[in-house]
């Protein structure tokens, strides 16, 4: 390790130097004026790739100058870093992390910095890294490029699907307003008529069936989500209306095991699994 009273760092062990040398993340150990004492390979290939120097030696440059005199212009990272650096080697931390931007002629480049007090050293010696970090915050920013396009998406489809349920509603009051007013009355110009029995009961479950579709009850059982056939909605109508089994067999034609059969499907697509559970009842309350 170093001597205390040199400028320059000295390692007795060639491995020590290989794996620091071997790191890809630029470090340097300065003293506690700030001037730099050692460096491995990636920081002195950082400095020569960046300085105008044909030859650049950054051991015995002053990082803390360097920072003050960004800082002056106008770059207030640096003078972030700067005022870190010298809190740890003030002793009043232990570490400082910060994260900047670097960027150059070629293309944009972001950089973490770590400054650590190295323990039981006097004078004081703090290690300084910096590692490259441009893949991580260019993926995060087409991260967020990519969630603004999503919430902006669930934006529109949030307006498409208010406006579909909008023109839905409007669709179903049209046709509401068209079956009272173009249909019904021609319904009751037809019970009036002189039909025969079958004719007319016909013409009667004709106009319960266009009431259903406009009343309450299927509306509700469609925003329900309850999906029954045809037939099972004949029959959860009359069942609403009190019809008895037998009667409804007789008004649609069917067997009674068949209208017994339709009352079962119909308790169970709406859950009303406790027998003692009245369907009539539970009907009316959807007709409300």
């Amino acid at each position: 390790m170093p001597d205390s009273q040199n400028t320059t760092l000295h390692f007795s062990d060639r491995l020590i130097r290989q794996i620091f040398d071997s790191l890809t993340a630029h470090i340097a150990i300065i003293d506690e004026t700030g001037t730099i004492l050692e460096t491995n390979r990636a920081w002195k290939q950082f400095s020569v790739d960046n300085s105008t120097k044909t030859v650049f030696d950054p051991a015995g440059q002053n990082y803390l100058h360097v920072c003050d005199a960004s800082g002056k212009d106008g770059d207030e990272d640096a003078r972030n870093v700067a005022k870190g650096i010298r809190d740890v080697i003030d002793k009043k931390t232990t570490a400082f992390l910060y994260d900047y931007p670097c960027h150059s002629p070629t293309g944009q480049r972001w950089f973490y910095m770590r400054a650590f007090l190295m323990d039981d050293q006097s004078p004081v010696r703090v290690i300084v890294s910096h590692e490259d970090i441009t893949g991580l915050k260019l993926a995060q920013e087409e991260l967020s490029e990519k969630n603004l396009s999503l919430e902006e998406a669930n934006i529109a489809l949030k307006v498409l699907i208010k406006q579909r349920e909008n023109d839905k509603s409007d669709m179903e009051k049209k046709m509401l307003s068209n079956v009272k007013t173009l249909v019904l009355p021609y319904i009751e110009k037809l019970k009036s008529a002189p039909l025969g029995k079958r004719e007319s009961n016909l013409v009667n479950i004709l106009d319960d069936h266009l009431k259903d579709i406009i009343s309450p009850l299927m509306q509700n059982l469609s925003n329900a989500g309850v999906m029954m056939t045809p037939q099972e909605m004949q029959v959860a109508a009359l069942v609403r209306d009190g019809r008895t089994t037998s009667e409804i067999a007789d008004i649609l034609y069917l067997s009674e095991a068949t209208v017994s059969f339709h009352r079962k499907n119909i308790r169970e697509k709406l859950g009303l699994k406790n027998r003692q559970a009245n369907l009539r009842s539970y009907l009316l309350s959807m007709s409300q």
